[in-house]
C-alpha cells in the first residue's frame, strides 16, 4: 500500500500581550468614542506589546506552545515559516530569530510577506513541502506588533490594530483529515489602498499621513472594506466547491479579524448564521496575519473543534492579497 503524505495541523499555540488598550483609553488620545468604534468595527479593546519586548520573543512563545502541543521538540522542526508586516529587523528575518530563540537548529527558516493573508500563504507553502516529502515537521509562526506602526492621531486606523502571535505545526496526518483545498491570490494593481512604507516614501505616501509620520499604516477604508466584503464570501464558497461540500458541512469559518461589519456581510453572502463565524475581534482588534492562528488556538483550547470537523480559514489584506483553506481537523484532543 502506498503511504499517504497528507498535510495537516498537528499542533497550535498563541500568545497575546498582557497590556490592554480600551476604547475609553483611546477616547483620551484621539477624537473618537467607544460607541463609534464598536458600531464601525466591533472592537472593544486590543492588546499592545511592551515597548521593551522584541516581536521575536512573543513569536517564540507561540512557537514553543505549538511545538509542545504537537508532542515534538524544537530539534524535530525541519522548516520555520514566519509571517509579519512589523519585523524587528529586515535581516535577520523573523523566522531566523525564532529559530535561534527556540533552538530549532535543524530547521531551514524563511519569511513570507502577504500581510493579513500571510498565515494562509505560509500554510499552502508548508503543505507542498510536506506532501512532496521535502520536510516532515513545519512550524508556521505569525506575529505582529502593529501598535509600533500605528499613528495614534489617525482615528481611522488607530482604533483597529493590536498585537499578538499565533503558531501552528504542520505534519503528515491520516487520510480523511488535513488540508483539503486552498485558494490564494493577489491583486497588486490595488496595492496602494493599504500601505506601510519602509525605506522609500513617495509623495502620495506623505500626503496620506500626518506630518512627520511616514512609517505608519494608512488605508483607504472604503476600498478595503469593499474588497474584503466581496472576496471573503467568494473564496469561502470556492474552496468548498473544490471538494464538493456545502456550507452546511462547515462547522466554522475562521476569518481574518479585520472588522465585524465585513464578517457580518460575508455571513449574509454565504447564508450562514454568525454563530458559525468564529471571532475574537472585540478583545484583540486586527492583528493581521496572527489573527487566524490565534483564533484556531482559542477554538482548540475551548474544545469547539473536534477531529473530523471541517473548517474554512479565510484572509484578506495588504498587497492586496487574499486566500482561503478548507481543513478537516486532524487533532484528537
Amino acid at each position: 500500500m502506498t503511504q499517504s503524505y497528507k498535510a495537516g495541523i498537528i499542533g497550535v499555540g498563541s500568545v497575546l500581550p498582557e497590556k490592554r488598550l480600551t476604547n475609553s483609553q483611546l477616547e483620551c488620545m484621539v477624537e473618537t468614542s467607544d460607541e463609534w468604534i464598536i458600531k464601525r468595527t466591533g472592537i472593544k479593546e486590543r492588546r499592545i506589546i511592551d515597548e521593551t519586548v522584541p516581536l521575536y520573543k512573543m513569536a517564540a512563545i507561540a512557537a514553543t506552545r505549538a511545538i509542545e502541543d504537537a508532542g515534538l521538540q524544537p530539534s524535530d522542526i525541519d522548516l520555520i515559516i514566519a509571517t509579519t508586516v512589523t519585523p524587528d529587523y529586515i535581516t535577520p528575518s523573523l523566522s531566523c530569530l525564532v529559530q535561534k530563540e527556540i533552538e530549532a537548529a535543524n530547521a531551514v527558516a524563511f519569511d513570507v510577506s502577504a500581510a493579513c493573508t500571510g498565515f494562509i500563504f505560509a500554510l499552502q507553502t508548508a503543505r507542498q513541502f510536506i506532501e512532496n516529502r521535502t520536510y516532515k515537521n513545519i512550524l508556521i509562526v505569525s506575529a505582529e506588533a502593529l501598535s509600533r506602526a500605528t499613528d495614534y492621531k489617525d482615528r481611522k486606523t488607530c482604533v483597529l490594530f493590536g498585537d499578538g502571535a499565533g503558531a501552528a505545526v504542520l505534519g503528515t496526518v491520516e487520510d480523511g483529515t488535513g488540508i483539503e483545498s486552498t485558494i490564494i491570490g493577489s491583486i497588486g494593481s490595488k496595492g496602494d489602498v493599504l500601505t506601510l512604507p519602509f525605506l522609500y516614501t513617495n509623495q502620495a505616501d506623505i500626503q496620506n499621513r500626518n506630518e512627520g509620520k511616514t512609517q505608519v499604516i494608512w488605508m483607504d477604508g472604503s476600498e478595503v472594506f469593499t474588497f474584503a466584503s466581496r472576496i471573503m464570501g467568494k473564496v469561502c464558497q470556492n474552496v468548498a466547491d473544490n471538494v464538493g461540500v456545502t456550507m452546511d458541512d462547515i462547522a466554522y469559518i475562521v476569518p481574518h479579524q479585520a472588522n465585524m461589519r465585513i464578517l457580518q456581510n460575508a455571513a449574509k453572502r454565504l447564508n450562514i448564521s454568525m454563530d458559525r463565524i468564529y471571532s475574537n475581534l472585540e478583545n484583540t482588534g486586527n492583528i493581521s496575519s496572527a489573527s487566524i492562528p490565534v483564533c484556531i488556538d482559542e477554538m482548540h483550547s475551548k474544545g469547539l473543534i473536534k477531529k473530523g470537523d471541517k473548517i474554512i480559514i479565510v484572509g484578506f489584506g495588504g498587497g492586496l492579497t487574499y486566500g482561503a483553506s478548507l481543513l478537516t481537523w486532524s487533532k484528537d484532543d
